[in-house]
């Protein structure tokens, strides 16, 4: 038992060595939501969503998070990035619709 966890620890630190990275970094990198997928929840937008729907969806978040009317300025900034990531992979994506 004690060789399992002196080889669980010995790996870990081998891991953050050579990646720069603890090994649980990586597993909720590879369990968790990606980036897209936040951006699109925070929204409320559905994978397939034009870039008006975005700019839409991001108008409406940000009348109720902005902190002239009680929200956090955190928000708004979190609620800017996401719909710059999704309009942004909107431009890269070959044949994306766009409805304006």
């Amino acid at each position: 038992m004690v060789k399992l966890l002196l080889l669980l620890v010995l790996a870990s630190w081998a891991c953050r060595q050579w990646t720069g990275q603890w090994p649980w970094v990586h597993w909720q990198r590879m369990t968790g939501p990606t980036p897209v997928e936040r951006a699109r929840r925070l929204l409320g937008v559905e994978a397939g969503a034009g870039r008006g729907a975005i700019i839409e969806a991001h108008k409406k978040l940000i009348t109720r998070v902005h902190p002239d009317r009680g929200g956090d300025a955190a928000l708004v900034h979190e609620a800017n990035d996401a719909r710059d990531l999704l309009l942004a992979r909107l431009g890269t994506e070959t044949g994306a619709k766009t409805d304006q």
